[in-house]
């Protein structure tokens, strides 16, 4: 054919279809582009490569937390004591005397116990390969770790035992579990020990509030979408370099869909890389958890394995994920022989199809309400309510920023720099800020949840501090211990005032068990005249002297005072089967002379009612099964005042308890949620962080070229770093904006959903400061890579 042939040409053939094979053929071109990049092509997976790392090992240690509970779970059930139904073990050659030796030091529960063998051969607590002997102790690597650092030394005196092995992981919940076996001689049932014969009891779990369920699920999504979000940001890094190879495969004959094919390669590899640098990072941050507590909250390594099915979908998810990205980004990419056209044609960004996201979420928050563990389908629903508003929020970001940055003119130079970058392409700022908005927006949400619902979950004691601090007290009757305690207590330093009494029982004599088996009793406490008027108003007092107490008029026990407690009436005090058939039960007639006074609510919020005798009334060396207690009042301006008290306590009898008052307490539940939020939420932020530096270090390189340029025509370095700042400071603006306005309104419905009013609509204002503090910091790390950027060097190219 010539140019003057007027035949009609030969129709072009038609393309085509690749199978299954030749797509992975072009995702393995891909692959090899990424490897054979050079140096700048290495950087490029690397960058990304670490940025998935980052989340993926987030993730992996999400799918850990199933693992991690249940074995801290199993290890706390093992090295509980062995209940039988029929009550404390015969005594055998297995069987164990138990007594509680739980302490405190400053902040820390030491927990433990005083072991005596009944035989050769006893039942061994999980972790320990021998019992202690008396004056012996078994001790935690972590408390022994406490007893012979400095800090200790007020401890040391406590547990002044000879330490002779060490309890294994079996028997720790944590690494920094403060746990002791202590050995004894001198426990009998007599003085509280009671009689084991095995270790190992499970109590049955009650369900979760479902106030705390929908907690949560709150935190698990706010946690989780950032992550997620961030691992689709980091898998586009280096996306205008990758445009102009792909231009190049174009002239050599790669169709539209198989460049994209071979860019999706690209991200695959990277990926799959990060995948391998996520195990990496999980599995080094999971030895270090054996080293560094968090908010109270460590595990053993091995605690942390993912469950097997997250794991393997996690390591599936991401590669899909990066492919699926790739392909999505390059949607609206016009990749040519001769070059790429970004956005076919001129367009901004719709709001139509991007704000039914977010309403779509909020209606399934507001038609959901709160509910139990059990209900699967009510959880994922309030999930994917939470995930759906979220999600929302960074689709909404980036028609917000180009519809702001799109009407800014003027000012000055860095200004003008930074706002028109952002004119011209703002969607890379948007990406990076993405994270950071949701991690605030669920940070606000997840706070003004939780300030909602703390007063459900905190409840006041009606125990004054200011009256006393500290009670102590033993499990046996001894009106001899009750006036060393009295004494020794207060000569400890900063102790002010102490309150002994020895408290018990008593019914009348004679009085026979109703068909439910329970005899009416009333509480008979012995103490001094001073000990007494903190349980009651006395208009006089001296020993020998009894009161009668008979509380609130109309209720149960001011029934049984006014019936039992009569004025010479027989009683049998610490009668424990009632009816005057314990051998032991010591029989008392209550002076007719017992005056009725007006009861009094002591330290402990309780208000007494019974029978009040001063040792000359009533000797307390006859009883065997009561308690002695002490109200100790402590100047808090004394150092390591409590600590002193807690010595002497354990120098008396070591298994004395010694416990702290406070006016309010919170729910167990509750706090340990708590501190697992904070854990997990400084993990999360740091995380965002990190994935700002990176995706800003990755814009500088992409436009080194550009800001080289500048530079060789006279623009001041300066005036360069200020236009980072702006170009990154002015999304972030728009994004906390966005993020208050959507974290209030996440938070409304989620209190909603539980019937509690917003208590305070300013929570946002901290976490906005972290936000912003967050991007300072990243600003301030990226200057430096920015002025190497601004080298000559810069200028070369291929």
């Amino acid at each position: 054919m010539t140019l003057l042939d007027d035949r009609p040409a030969a129709p072009a053939p038609a393309p085509v279809r690749q199978g299954f094979g030749g797509r992975l053929r072009d995702l393995g071109v891909g692959v090899r582009c990424a490897v054979a990049g050079g140096r700048e092509g290495w950087i490029r997976t690397l960058l990304t490569a670490i940025g998935v790392g980052l989340g993926v090992a987030v993730l992996l240690g999400a799918a850990s937390v199933p693992t991690l509970l249940e074995e801290r779970d199993a290890r706390g059930a093992a090295r509980q004591l062995g209940v039988e139904p029929g009550g404390p073990a015969e005594r055998s050659d297995r069987s164990v005397l138990l007594s509680d030796a739980s302490s405190d030091f400053r902040a820390d529960s030491i927990d433990g116990y005083l072991v005596r063998p009944d035989g050769a051969h006893p039942a061994l607590p999980p972790g320990v390969d021998k019992l202690p002997g008396p004056g012996e102790m078994v001790v935690s690597p972590a408390l022994r770790e406490l007893l012979d650092s400095p800090d200790g030394k007020l401890l040391k005196e406590r547990y002044a035992y000879r330490d002779v092995g060490t309890i294994a992981p079996a028997g720790l919940h944590d690494p920094f579990d403060l746990y002791v076996y202590i050995g004894s001689d001198e426990l009998s049932t007599d003085r509280g020990a009671r009689r084991f014969d095995h270790w190992g009891h499970t109590f049955p779990s009650p369900p979760m509030d479902p106030v705390l369920v929908l907690m949560v699920v709150l935190a698990c999504v706010v946690l989780l979408v950032p992550v997620a979000i961030f691992i689709a940001t980091a898998v586009r890094f280096g996306g205008e370099r990758r445009d102009r190879r792909l231009a190049a495969l174009r002239l050599v004959g790669a169709d539209v869909r198989m460049t994209r094919r071979m860019a999706a390669g690209e991200a695959l590899f990277g990926a799959a890389l990060g995948v391998v640098f996520g195990a990496g990072f999980f599995l080094a941050a999971r030895q270090s958890l054996a080293h560094v507590e968090v908010w109270r909250l460590s595990a053993f390594p091995s605690d942390l394995s993912p469950v097997p099915v997250l794991g393997l979908l996690i390591v599936l998810a991401v590669p899909l994920a990066a492919i699926g990205v790739t392909l999505f980004a390059l949607r609206s990419v016009a990749i040519e022989p001769l070059g790429v056209v970004r956005e076919r044609r001129t367009r901004r960004r719709r709001l139509w199809w991007r704000l039914p996201v977010p309403a779509a979420g909020a209606v399934l928050l507001l038609t959901s309400e709160a509910v139990d563990s059990t209900d699967t389908f009510a959880v994922v629903r309030i999930a994917a309510g939470i995930a759906l508003l979220l999600i929302g929020l960074v689709l909404v970001l980036p028609w917000l920023v180009e519809a702001v940055v799109g009407r800014l003119r003027g000012g000055p130079v860095p200004w003008q720099l930074a706002t028109r970058r952002l004119q011209l392409s703002s969607t890379a700022a948007s990406r990076a800020v993405a994270g950071i908005t949701i991690a605030v927006a669920g940070g606000i949400a997840l706070q003004m949840f939780v300030v909602g619902i703390e007063d459900d979950f905190t409840k006041a004691t009606g125990q004054d501090p200011r009256r006393a601090q500290l009670v102590a007290n033993a499990d046996f009757p001894s009106g001899k211990l009750a006036r060393r305690m009295t004494d020794e207590f207060g000569r400890s330093p900063g102790v002010r005032k102490v309150v002994g009494t020895v408290d018990t029982w008593a019914a009348a004599e004679g009085a026979r068990p109703d068909h439910y088996g329970y005899v009416p009793t009333v509480t008979l406490s012995v103490g001094t005249c001073a000990a007494l008027r903190e349980k009651a108003e006395l208009p006089s007092c001296r020993d020998g002297d009894v009161f009668r107490v008979l509380g609130a008029e109309g209720g149960a026990t001011s029934r049984e005072a006014r019936h039992i407690a009569r004025p010479g009436a027989r009683l049998a005090v610490d009668d424990m089967e009632g009816g005057g058939k314990h051998r032991d039960g010591v029989r008392w007639v209550l002076p007719k002379e017992t005056r009725t006074v007006p009861s009094r609510s002591d330290a402990l919020g309780d208000r007494f009612t019974g029978i009040l005798a001063t040792p000359g009334a009533f000797d307390t060396d006859t009883l065997h099964n009561s308690m002695t207690m002490a109200q100790i009042q402590v100047d808090e301006s004394v150092p390591d005042a409590f600590e002193h008290v807690r010595n002497v306590a354990f120098r008396m009898d070591p298994s004395m308890r010694v416990w702290t008052m406070h006016a309010t307490e919170r729910d167990d539940t509750y706090a340990s949620i708590l501190r697992g939020l904070f854990t997990a939420a400084a993990i999360t932020i740091s995380l965002i962080a990190a994935s700002m530096l990176v995706s800003q270090i990755e814009q500088l390189r992409e436009r080194r070229r550009l800001l080289s340029v500048l530079v060789a025509y006279g623009t001041r370095r300066a005036t360069l770093a200020w236009s980072v700042l702006w170009q990154t400071a002015i999304p972030v603006v728009l994004g906390m904006g966005l993020a208050v306005s959507g974290g209030l309104a996440l938070g409304w419905l989620m209190l909603r959903m539980t019937g509690k009013p917003v208590t305070d609509w300013l929570v946002f204002l901290p976490l906005v400061g972290v936000g912003a503090a967050a991007v300072l910091t990243v600003t301030l790390l990226s200057l430096p890579p920015l002025y190497r950027l601004m080298r000559p060097e810069g200028l070369r190219t291929e």
